[in-house]
Order: C-alpha cells, then sequence, then structure tokens
C-alpha cells in the first residue's frame, strides 16, 4: 500500500521513499484514528500527510518521552533548529525530517507555521497550565491550528480561496485538538500538565488537587461537561469547511470529523471517568465510519471533473 502512494506521488529517490515509509509507519502506531482517515485520501496525497504526522509525533516524542535523561528543552532546540535550517537548504540527513523538507517544498508550505508548530512544543517543556481559555488557544493555535493550514494545500479547495477556507480549517485543528485534551485529563496530568482553563477549573470549584485524587465527582463532571459543550461548538463552526475542499478529499476529513468528534461521546459514555483511563473510539466505530466513506472516497475519484 505505502509503495503504490509513493509511486502515485512520483517519490522515486530511494532515501526519500524510505523517509516518507518512517512517516507513514509513525502514523499507523500512534495515530491510528488519523491514519484511518488518510487511507481515504487518493493516494498521491498521503505520504505528505503522512510526512506532516511524522513530524508533529517526533516532536511530541521529544517532548514527552519522561524516560529519557538528556535536557529535552536542549534537544527540542537543536532539533528545531535543525529542522528550519533544513528546510532552507532543501534536504535532510534526519529519516523524518527528509520528508517534511519535500513536503513543504512541494506545496509551499510557510515555514513560519512550522515555526509556530516548535513553539507551542516548546511551550509544554516549560508550562503546566493556563489561566484562561485565551492562553490556551495561543498554545493551541501552534500545536493543532497550523497542522489544518498546513494540510490545507495537499487537501485541496478548488475554486475558493485560501482566505475563505483558512477559518475553518483553524477550527477543525482547533476542536481535534479540545478532543483530546478532554479525552487525556488523566494522562496530561501524569505528566504534570494541565490543558483545561484553570479559570474554568475554580469556575466549578475544581483545582490540580481535586484532579490528582483520580475521583470523577459531580464537580468534575461539570468541568467536563463543560468542555465537551464548547468543544462541538468549535466542531460546530468548523464543519462547513469540508464542503469547500476537493470532492477527493472531503470524505476523508468527514471521516476524521466523525471519529474525532466521537472521542466526546465516548467521555460521556464512560461518565466521564478519564482520570485513570484513556477512553477510545472502538475498532468497530471506527470501521463503521470509516467504510463507508472509503466507498464514497472511490467513487469522488472516479466522477470526471
Amino acid at each position: 500500500m505505502s509503495g503504490r502512494a509513493l509511486d502515485a506521488a512520483g517519490i522515486t529517490d530511494p532515501a526519500l521513499r524510505a523517509s516518507y515509509e518512517a512517516c507513514r509507519r509513525l502514523n499507523a502506531v500512534h495515530g491510528k484514528t488519523y491514519y484511518l482517515a488518510t487511507l481515504l485520501l487518493p493516494p498521491a496525497k498521503r505520504p505528505y500527510v503522512h510526512a506532516l504526522y511524522g513530524f508533529a509525533r517526533h516532536a511530541d516524542e521529544i517532548v514527552d518521552d519522561l524516560a529519557v535523561t538528556v535536557d529535552r528543552t536542549a534537544w527540542l532546540t537543536r532539533w528545531s533548529d535543525e529542522v528550519l535550517a533544513d528546510v532552507v537548504r532543501g534536504d535532510s540527513a534526519h529519516p523524518v525530517t527528509r520528508a517534511l523538507v519535500d513536503t513543504v517544498r512541494r506545496w509551499d508550505i510557510p515555514v513560519a507555521q512550522l515555526r509556530a508548530f516548535l513553539a507551542s512544543m516548546r511551550m509544554d517543556l516549560s508550562v503546566t497550565e493556563y489561566a484562561t481559555y485565551d492562553d490556551l488557544l495561543t498554545y493551541v493555535y501552534g500545536s493543532a491550528a497550523v497542522i489544518g493550514l498546513e494540510m490545507l494545500p495537499i487537501l485541496g479547495h478548488p475554486g475558493v480561496p485560501r482566505s475563505v477556507v483558512e477559518p475553518y480549517a483553524v477550527d477543525l485543528g482547533i476542536a481535534f485538538q479540545l478532543a483530546n485534551f478532554i479525552r487525556d485529563v488523566g494522562e496530561d496530568l501524569r505528566r504534570g500538565r494541565i490543558y483545561l482553563p484553570m479559570e474554568d477549573l475554580a469556575m466549578f470549584g475544581v483545582d490540580r488537587q481535586h484532579l490528582l485524587r483520580g475521583v470523577v465527582d459531580g464537580p468534575v463532571r461539570r468541568l467536563l461537561a463543560h468542555e465537551i459543550a464548547r468543544c462541538r461548538e468549535v466542531y460546530r463552526s468548523a464543519e462547513p469547511g469540508i464542503r469547500l475542499l476537493d470532492p477527493t478529499s472531503r470524505d476523508c476529513m468527514r471521516t476524521a470529523f466523525r471519529l474525532y468528534g466521537g472521542i466526546l461521546d465516548e467521555v460521556e459514555r464512560a461518565d466521564y471517568r478519564v482520570l485513570d483511563r484513556r477512553v477510545s473510539v472502538g475498532a468497530g466505530r471506527r470501521a463503521s465510519v470509516a467504510l463507508p466513506g472509503l466507498v464514497r472516497a472511490v467513487r469522488a475519484r472516479r466522477t470526471p471533473r
């Protein structure tokens, strides 16, 4: 499958193919929902999406690998500088960055978006909580919104100005990230971080120590219900942008939209018990959403345009 996609994308250099394949494996192992959605894209588009995921995942591993004993701030700074220098140079020896550089140059992705992402990754090494929702959005812009912007040229939006589509891409990236924050409250807390605004915690009578007890009581349920409601509102704002995309990309994004939105349903179904476990959308549910989308996606590729 990956070889066919690389062939379709016209990627022939052996070292570059190996780099794209490394990114695809990272996506397949660590981003199962995201990876499933990419299978609905035309094969020629998939390697570039995998490259963007691989770049983001590698940064996450630097930031979140608590077993690493080296100075992670220095490691991330050094790697970030190398990435940006490689993009300017047009090549990289790093097995993940090589595919990213090729993707950025092929699709004319602004380097400023890479810088914004890397800035948010650096925040993860020093910032453990956010006072307000606006403060959190500063982080989320770099960690998620710019990924939606990076995806736009790959997904395509024929006949629609980029300035019209961008706000929807930003909202969709934010919605995906907020859903992950809600699902991962307990996991993030064990890393010392809280990605729910502290003003929201205070509104419901919750603080860090309250969450550390691991007990989902009335105040915690009300807090999480509030966060879910806001996240769903962002999803509603993002959804109209899907129909502005290239027809061959819409089913991929509809599927991702439904699966990531399904995270919120699963949190509610688990009675908000996210402090001691990681809820997920089951394989059966993922298949029931993705398979009809795959049929539609294949039809869209065959439709004369």
